[in-house]
């Protein structure tokens, strides 16, 4: 009795029909992988291009290539990237802060009056300035946290309520007379040629990288901005993680009060609302780079450069006024658009980030 063994006449049908079918998958993976570079670096492509297009442009070219451009990006840039700092870490745990402009502009404030009209030690009056941050923070939190007050309503009542105490305090005027010369001197020197304010912002920002990003807390924040009630079901308590989280915005804001009285070396009556925007849009930004669908360090960096990059451009060709506020208000309703984009098509990945954490 014989038997035919169907493999070898199976066996060479059955071939091209598995490499062909191997290679449309190889061929599909190809693509989502360029996709997916495509949205995760495509904000910061944009920002080169956009940096090419305006060093090329005869209006501005020679201007914007120029390293004292560079230097004076980084520099001015320096204090809106702590304030987007401050902004980020309560909404990484779900809530938008509007305080940090307000609180930034009462750190300077208490700065200046503390060393300027009181006489104390530079030390102890940046001290008291972080100790101020950190206690509007804690107050927020508190309010939110375990009030459950509407976070838009009590971060925005607070700035209004900061705005109207630093007015009240200047009496509309500037206080410029007696501000350390130590201080200012970090607003307006260099270290091998980069802004000291710029160093003292880029050390600020990896310090908020690790601590969102390589800490057991970070996760927790994270895991509490994607799924509060999953979250707590996992055993965390998620009203200490939101105070927690006011409070680190509160005393990155009143680092950022700091430099911005060393680099404009007075304190003015300026509520701080004009730092919340480009703040805002910068975070939202971030949220469609790299790690799409939550705030992240390297996303807010990536941000501030596109608004930087933009603004100083068309400022150098001769845009109206009008221009830039024009441009600040449409990045911003695009962010906020894209930023939900992100969070829609990301969420299967935030949800599991939460049960992980």
């Amino acid at each position: 009795m014989t038997t035919t063994d169907p493999s070898p006449r199976t066996e060479p049908r059955s071939q091209p029909r598995r490499a062909a079918a191997e290679q449309v998958t190889a061929d599909r993976h190809a693509r989502r992988a360029l996709s997916g570079l495509g949205e995760r670096y495509g904000l910061l492509l944009l920002v080169v291009l956009m940096a090419v297009v305006f060093s090329v442009l005869p209006e501005s070219g020679e201007a914007f290539r120029s390293v004292a451009n560079a230097r004076a990006i980084a520099a001015n840039q320096g204090v809106g990237l702590v304030v987007a700092l401050a902004l980020l870490l309560p909404l990484a745990a779900g809530h938008f802060d509007f305080s940090v402009g307000a609180v930034a502009a009462s750190s300077s404030l208490v700065t200046a009056a503390l060393s300027a009209q009181h006489g104390l030690p530079l030390m102890v009056a940046v001290v008291a300035a972080e100790g101020f941050g950190a206690l509007v923070g804690a107050l927020l939190g508190w309010l939110v946290a375990y009030l459950e007050i509407n976070p838009f309503i009590s971060t925005l009542g607070a700035a209004t309520l900061l705005g109207g105490a630093i007015f009240a305090y200047t009496g509309g005027l500037q206080i410029t007379n007696g501000i350390p010369p130590q201080l200012t001197a970090v607003g307006s020197s260099q270290v091998l040629g980069v802004p000291v304010i710029a160093v003292v912002a880029a050390a600020v920002a990896v310090a908020v990288w690790l601590l969102t990003a390589r800490t057991a807390f970070g996760r927790r924040l994270y895991a509490v901005g994607s799924n509060a009630r999953a979250t707590q079901l996992l055993g965390v308590d998620v009203r200490r993680t939101q105070l927690l989280a006011f409070v680190g915005s509160g005393t990155v804001a009143g680092i950022g009060g700091v430099l911005l009285l060393a680099r404009q070396g007075a304190a003015t009556s300026d509520s701080g609302m004009s730092m919340l925007f480009p703040a805002l849009t910068a975070v939202l930004l971030g949220t469609i780079v790299v790690d799409l669908g939550r705030p992240s360090v390297p996303g807010t960096v990536v941000g501030i450069l596109f608004v930087a990059v933009i603004v100083s451009g068309l400022a150098l060709v001769g845009a109206p006024a009008w221009v830039s506020p024009v441009f600040n208000g449409a990045a911003l309703l695009l962010a906020v658009g894209f930023a939900r984009l992100a969070r829609t098509r990301s969420g299967p990945g935030r949800s599991g980030r939460a049960r992980r954490a």
